[in-house]
C-alpha cells in the first residue's frame, strides 16, 4: 500500500487538479518525510546518489537527483549508441514501411508522433527503442551519441500516464502527450530522441541548449514519470545489442554500427 501511494507522488494522476496538488506537495518541504520510505520502497542505491539522503529537502529533489561521479561507465566507442537513461528497454524493433508500429498492444503512426509526414518519412524502415522509466530509476537523461542538434520542437498539450494503464486506456499517449523531440545528426544518420511527459503536467526540463553535444553529456531531467522513444534512420550497418524487456543503464551500449 505504501509503495502504491508513493508512486502517485512521482507519477501523478490522470486528473489535472489532483496532479497539480501532488506536484506542489512533492516540491514542498512537507514531502521530506517521504524521502526515506520512497528510497526503501523502490530500493534506491544510496551509494550512487550525488549527496547523502539527508541533503535532499523535498521528494522532488530526491526524485530528480544526480548521481555521483563515475557511478555510470560511458562507452565512448565511436561506433556505439548508448542508453540515454536508466530504464527498462520495454520494446524495440524495425519501423514498418507503412510508418506504423505496435507498442504495448497499441498502434501508433510516426506521422502523429513526429507531427508531420515529412518528419516520419526519414525514419521509415529504421529502428525504434522504447525506454520506460519507473519510479525506481534515476530520472536524468543524457546524450546517447556525439553529434549535432539538427532540430528541437515540442508537440502535444494533454498528457496521459505512460504506464500499462495509460497505454491501454489513454488516447494514444505517445502521439498526444506533451513531448520534446530532439533530432540528432550523427555520422550514422539521423536519430530522433523523443522525451515524453508522463501525465498532464509537462515535466520535461532541459539544461543543454547548444547545437553540438558529446556522448554522455547531461541534457535534462524528468520531474515526474516518463518515457523516451528513440527512432533511428535506416542504416544497413545498424545492429541492436539488447533484447526487449531488459534493464539498461546510462552509458551502456544498446546498439552499434558495424563496418562493412
Amino acid at each position: 500500500m505504501m509503495k502504491f501511494l508513493l508512486k502517485y507522488f512521482v507519477e501523478l494522476t490522470g486528473n489535472a487538479y489532483s496532479s497539480t496538488l501532488l506536484k506542489s506537495f512533492s516540491q514542498s518541504r512537507l514531502s521530506k518525510p517521504l524521502i526515506r520510505p520512497f528510497s526503501k520502497a523502490y530500493s534506491i542505491n544510496l551509494k550512487e546518489t550525488e549527496y547523502p539522503i539527508h541533503h535532499y529537502q523535498t521528494l522532488h529533489d530526491f526524485f530528480t537527483r544526480r548521481l555521483r561521479d563515475k557511478a555510470r561507465l560511458i562507452d565512448y566507442s565511436s561506433d556505439t549508441f548508448i542508453s540515454p537513461v536508466d530504464a527498462l528497454l520495454s520494446e524495440m524493433g524495425t519501423i514498418a514501411e507503412n510508418q506504423t508500429f505496435y507498442i504495448k498492444d497499441q498502434l501508433y503512426t510516426l506521422e502523429k508522433i513526429l507531427g508531420s509526414k515529412e518528419k516520419a518519412n526519414v525514419y521509415r524502415n529504421g529502428h525504434f527503442y522504447i525506454l520506460y522509466l519507473s519510479p525506481s530509476h534515476y530520472h536524468r537523461f543524457h546524450y546517447p551519441i556525439t553529434g549535432r542538434l539538427e532540430s528541437r520542437y515540442a508537440l502535444g498539450e494533454k498528457s496521459y500516464p505512460v504506464n500499462q494503464f495509460g497505454l491501454k486506456y489513454g488516447n494514444m499517449p505517445f502521439s498526444t502527450n506533451y513531448r520534446i523531440i530532439s533530432e540528432l545528426a550523427s555520422p550514422f544518420g539521423k536519430i530522433a530522441m523523443i522525451k515524453i511527459g508522463a501525465l498532464n503536467i509537462n515535466s520535461i526540463q532541459l539544461h543543454h541548449t547548444g547545437s553540438h553535444f558529446n556522448k554522455g553529456e547531461e541534457l535534462g531531467y524528468f520531474s515526474f514519470g516518463s518515457t523516451i522513444l528513440l527512432l533511428f534512420e535506416e542504416n544497413s550497418q545498424f545492429q541492436p545489442l539488447m533484447k526487449p524487456n531488459t534493464e539498461v543503464l546510462i552509458g551502456q551500449a544498446i546498439a552499434k554500427w558495424m563496418n562493412k
